[in-house]
């Protein structure tokens, strides 16, 4: 997904699984898993590596080795393509808006949203099942692998939209979050140590795709249509992903049983949660909109949808260096509510003044690029919000998941809400042009509104 965090680097899920270290059980009375596990989640001391494994057989090295890269190799490409895709998705909705037969459908949107919503939502019930059913981890990448590439193939005959919602935006996002866990799991088994550098990696796909696929998609839906293109990138990602999933080896032993630490849900009883929550469901709720429809405003105002796809892209490019940015003041160098406050700030000001009165590029490209800095910035915090709730490494793991959870809800119900904030008119003389002038204000009340929230905590910060 796109990048989310910088140094517990994510782009969606992996920010949601750096935030969720995958936990083993073995039969062997020394149980290398759970020792790595332990020191790992305390930072108490660098992890040991421990050469025995189950039954005695030697461990490949972590952090390093043709192993280890190997896996990385392909978590890079599976990345790179798996989610490259749906996060242009802004591309795909500025043709479906202007052509047949799915032309001025206020319901577009909710393709994109559903499918990357799914992948944010599902990580609070996949990540337990994945470390369960540890020894299936294959079988559910090949599984969500064929998912994705039916579902696009599927989409391609779609007449109606409620078809498309169903293929490209449901059945790609299930494909994708049961591919996606497993494949996370298997890097953090081998990256410990250099599990930020091996999550920083994994982010450079994300960036790296976010700047050239919307030129390839604008470039083939311009030429040969959206059945035809969605053909060509289901038949991309089989013959470029499919070489790669029998690089994709855990480094463990699968077990059969699973012995699952029960989760500390203390923090449910903290006010300061509550506030952690009221402010990433507003900006969750605000932050997708932009995204959706920066080429769809710039082809409203005259430009051309090559113009749209370079948005996108610029737009992406900040995405990584807000996270890296977010990721290195959050590392003590700045007050982890202040850079909750500061970030979804800077981003709605951005989408109130620069936006709602862009009537040119100029503007457009300046509002992309800040925008895509402290947007995407404020999701690199998720870690930090759940080590300031609880020290207990589950309840990090809980937190991650129920704020990635929210992420999703607001993703999912950005497509349903555009449509009834779109209006049918445009002119390009007045904020917003018009047309999306209600979708300026709703993204940025959303991060004003997570903003503000968080003045909570300066009024009364000792009681939460």
């Amino acid at each position: 997904m796109a990048s989310l965090g910088a140094v517990e680097l994510t782009y969606v899920p992996a920010a949601i699984t750096g935030g969720c270290p995958e936990d083993h059980d073995h039969d062997e009375p020394v149980d290398q898993s759970i020792a790595e596990d332990f020191v790992e989640h305390n930072f108490r001391e660098p992890p040991r590596q421990i050469e025995e494994g189950a039954f005695g057989q030697q461990l490949p090295p972590i952090d390093g080795g043709s192993a280890a890269w190997k896996v990385m190799f392909a978590a890079f490409v599976f990345e790179a393509l798996l989610w490259g895709f749906p996060f242009s998705y802004g591309v795909f909705q500025n043709y479906y808006y202007e052509n047949e037969p799915f032309r001025g459908d206020k319901s577009i949107p909710v393709v994109g949203t559903v499918a990357t919503g799914i992948a944010y939502m599902g990580a609070l019930f996949t990540t337990p099942l994945v470390k369960k059913y540890q020894r299936y981890q294959r079988h559910m990448i090949w599984a969500g692998w064929t998912l994705c590439i039916v579902s696009l193939i599927a989409g391609s005959f779609a007449k109606q939209i409620g078809t498309l919602i169903l293929t490209q935006g449901v059945l790609y996002g299930l494909g994708a979050l049961i591919l996606y866990y497993p494949l996370i799991s298997m890097v953090n088994e081998w990256f410990v140590k250099k599990r930020g550098l091996a999550y920083g990696i994994l982010s450079t796909a994300t960036g790296l795709t976010g700047i050239i696929m919307p030129f390839t998609l604008e470039s083939l839906l311009n030429r040969y249509g959206y059945a035809t293109t969605l053909r060509a990138i289901a038949a991309g990602i089989a013959i470029l992903t499919g070489p790669c999933i029998p690089m994709l080896k855990g480094r463990l032993p699968p077990s059969h049983h699973s012995a699952t630490r029960r989760t500390d849900w203390s923090f449910l009883k903290r006010p300061l949660f509550y506030l952690y929550a009221t402010s990433n469901m507003c900006q969750g709720l605000g932050y997708w909109f932009p995204g959706l429809f920066l080429p769809s405003y710039a082809t409203s105002l005259g430009l051309t949808p090559t113009i749209g796809a370079l948005l996108l892209a610029l737009f992406s490019v900040a995405q990584v260096f807000g996270q890296l940015a977010s990721g290195f003041l959050s590392d003590g160098h700045l007050p982890l509510h202040f850079l909750m406050f500061i970030f979804p700030f800077v981003a709605g000001i951005a989408a109130f003044t620069i936006w709602g009165f862009s009537h040119s590029l100029a503007p457009l490209i300046a509002f992309a690029l800040l925008y895509g800095f402290f947007g995407a910035g404020y999701v690199v915090l998720w870690a930090r919000m759940g080590t300031a709730l609880s020290e207990d490494p589950t309840a990090a793991m809980a937190t991650f998941s129920l704020f990635a959870f929210q992420k999703g809800v607001g993703n999912v119900l950005a497509g349903p809400i555009s449509a009834a904030l779109i209006l049918g008119v445009t002119d390009t003389a007045n904020y917003g042009v018009t047309r999306y002038q209600n979708i300026v204000i709703f993204t940025g009340a959303g991060m004003l509104l997570s903003s503000l929230s968080m003045g909570v905590w300066y009024l009364k910060p000792a009681t939460l």
